[in-house]
């Protein structure tokens, strides 16, 4: 039988490799394949579904809305779906977090966002070199993919990746070596022929680059450092942001006040194409129309994201019974990774996995947590640990089975294998 997916697609597909079923329909963790075949999704859309597939409460005011004739797309036209998501992000997470930031609406996915940050930074500070962080990911449009670690990826790009630098992320020198040592000493010395930079940007969890979090201590260090040294504080929150470590934003638990920030994926809470790009109120020096794009309008998401905010944070209840589900999956994760002797649980909330001594395990794990119906992907450098982010929404039950079938899934592919080489 022709398979139009493999006869006329690109070949740069990647997760229809992975998990080959022909997806028809998903409802709050659970997706089912033309076939009937049902798998419970650990995936999440890779952090774009914190709320679940066609989450009820989400979909009757975007059917709403689309069978009422009001606008659907309008660039950035005024319309009373923005009015209200603007109100509503104003009321619910700004004022109470006391940020005073603007809001703008790039293009409507994550690598966009990053690039108006950069963009951003650049022009208030008049600066051009851009600092990230090793094993960092933040998009795959190339001022982002400069700022991008990942060689494979970066490869991609055909030219030179150019006005940006890559220094240690938390704990790369395990501990033996102040990561931000050479960072103060050639900012404080004139000689040292580095010049100063426009901003860092940093996720405050690597959610493609191996899950390894930063601790609250060191994300302050890095802000007080950037604010010492007038350096833009960018923080990526496209993955980690919207609940998914347990907080709205992820930077939350640190205290820190970062000058921009980039959200997308689940800003929308219903998997429709949105971004936004966060930054201090001051920082608003662009000139109309100095970065646009046909799609920054989408008022299905304005009215699904307005829809999420209002019925998740509105008060504490939502994040409280995360924290709960937080602290099962991890309970969860830490006892299979007590199973393997050299295994050890990495990231933060929602956004965790497990990293094995054996940096093929992960993935042979996690296609056989496929054939086993779950779907988990991997993450890192050479895909070496097992990621997991269920939905925010994601019930006891679920979850439970989702840990079941992940034990089950390494007691068959690890099992007493000796590890051939060392990925931790």
């Amino acid at each position: 039988m022709n398979d139009i997916f493999e006869t006329l697609e690109s070949d740069v597909r990647g997760y229809c490799r992975t998990w080959p079923a022909v997806f028809a329909h998903a409802s709050g963790s659970t997706m089912t394949a033309e076939d009937g075949s049902e798998y419970l999704d650990f995936f999440s859309g890779a952090g774009a579904l914190n709320y679940g597939h066609n989450n009820p409460e989400l979909l009757r005011p975007l059917m709403d809305y689309l069978a009422s004739g009001a606008v659907v797309h309008s660039l950035d036209m005024k319309t009373p779906a923005k009015r209200r998501f603007l109100e509503t992000f104003q009321r619910l997470i700004l004022e109470p977090r006391n940020l005073d930031y603007k809001v703008m609406f790039p293009g409507p996915t994550g690598t966009n966002t990053v690039e108006a940050a950069l963009k951003l930074a650049r022009k208030v500070t008049g600066r051009q070199h851009v600092l990230s962080f090793t094993n960092a990911f933040h998009g795959m449009t190339l001022g982002a993919l400069s700022v991008t670690g990942n060689s494979m990826k970066r490869a991609g790009a055909g030219i030179p990746l150019t006005n940006s630098s890559k220094i240690p992320y938390d704990d790369y020198f395990n501990g033996e070596t102040d990561d931000f040592m050479w960072l103060e000493r050639v900012l404080e010395d004139s000689g040292s022929g580095v010049d100063k930079p426009a901003a860092v940007i940093v996720e405050t969890v690597q959610g493609e680059g191996g899950l390894k979090a930063a601790r609250a201590g060191w994300l302050r260090g890095l802000s007080d450092l950037c604010k010492k040294h007038q350096i833009l504080l960018i923080v990526d929150d496209v993955q980690a942001g919207c609940g998914r470590t347990g907080t709205f934003f992820s930077f939350e638990e640190s205290g820190i006040e970062p000058d921009i920030v980039c959200l997308s994926k689940s800003i929308s809470g219903f998997g429709l194409p949105m971004a936004l790009t966060l930054f201090r109120r001051d920082l608003d020096a662009w000139s109309p129309g100095e970065h646009n794009g046909t799609f920054r309008g989408h008022n299905p998401a304005f009215v699904t994201a307005t829809a999420a905010l209002e019925r998740y944070w509105a008060d504490d209840d939502f994040q409280n019974d995360v924290a709960g589900t937080i602290a099962a999956l991890h309970r969860g994760l830490d006892a299979i990774a007590g199973s393997v002797e050299g295994a050890s649980v990495r990231g933060r909330g929602l956004l965790a996995g497990v990293v094995f001594p054996d940096d093929d395990a992960a993935g042979e794990v996690a296609a056989e947590a496929y054939r086993r119906g779950l779907l988990v992907e991997t993450s890192g450098p050479s895909d070496e640990v097992l990621k997991v982010m269920p939905a925010l929404t994601i019930g006891h039950a679920d979850l439970e089975r989702g840990l079941g079938i992940l034990a089950a899934s390494v007691r068959a592919v690890v099992g007493s294998r000796t590890p051939a080489h060392a990925g931790a």
